[in-house]
């Protein structure tokens, strides 16, 4: 999970703090991180921090006694340089991989169905998109898809395709495709490719036609970027997790488990 970086776009009242941290309703987005990952099956958490990382490591071990989870940290001492430098702390556990990883931005607040699609999918390589977004002024990553398969993963994308979705930020991949972002990552650690995105290292191995798609269309959901973002879910994506969860339990309660 990539949390190193500094949050500029919240603004001030957000800037003293590592953005995961921000919390909802009184719980970080990085416990509720953790909570999803647990539920699903997820034993250890690759955590790259940066901005403001003691305040990170010091509630680490809270995060691991509530979860039961294993949280390694990764320092990225330039998380003012792009997000590409991040990866490339990460580079030894992509590299050492012999199985699929989960790579997730920190700065999303979601259902727990939203991460049991991730984990779920089929795909050797998939990423979560969502056809239903709706927030042009935000600049979304967006996944044009074609016969099924997304052929692209860019800012203000333009051309045909049967569909276009926003992607969560959040990708399953398997270890072949892990090696190809880590040679991707590697050629861009000198000079300005160092400026670059995780983003652009992960198109190229969705460009190459490695990637599936899961959607999460409907699925309460936020990436939080703005002011208005962390209103949204607040208002809106945490009422809906609730909901989702409601209809969980009344599922339990008359089914069984």
């Amino acid at each position: 999970m990539y949390a190193a970086g500094r949050a500029t776009r919240l603004g001030r009242e957000y800037s003293g703090m590592p953005k995961v941290l921000l919390e909802v309703e009184g719980r970080s987005l990085l416990d509720r991180h953790a909570e999803r990952l647990a539920r699903a099956g997820v034993r250890v958490l690759h955590l790259v921090t940066g901005h403001h990382r003691e305040k990170l490591l010091g509630v680490l071990p809270g995060i691991r006694r509530r979860h039961g989870l294993e949280v390694a940290e990764w320092f990225n001492p330039d998380f003012m340089e792009g997000s590409v430098v991040s990866m490339g702390v990460s580079l030894p556990v992509l590299e050492r991989a012999t199985e699929s990883l989960l790579l997730m931005d920190a700065d999303v607040l979601y259902s727990q169905a939203v991460m049991d699609r991730l984990v779920g999918s089929e795909h050797r390589c998939t990423m979560l998109v969502d056809f239903g977004y709706a927030a042009p002024d935000d600049d979304p990553v967006l996944v044009p898809v074609r016969d099924g398969l997304p052929f692209d993963m860019v800012k203000q994308w333009t051309g045909h395709a049967e569909r276009v979705g926003e992607s969560v930020g959040f990708f399953k991949v398997s270890p072949d495709g892990l090696r190809m972002l880590a040679r991707g990552t590697r050629a861009r650690m000198e000079g300005l490719a160092r400026r670059e995105s995780l983003d652009d290292v992960i198109r190229e191995v969705v460009m190459a036609g490695m990637f599936g798609v899961e959607d999460v269309t409907g699925l309460p959901w936020t990436e939080i970027d703005f002011p208005h973002d962390v209103a949204r879910a607040r208002d809106e994506v945490l009422p809906g997790i609730a909901a989702e969860e409601a209809v969980g339990r009344r599922r339990v309660a008359a089914h069984g488990p």
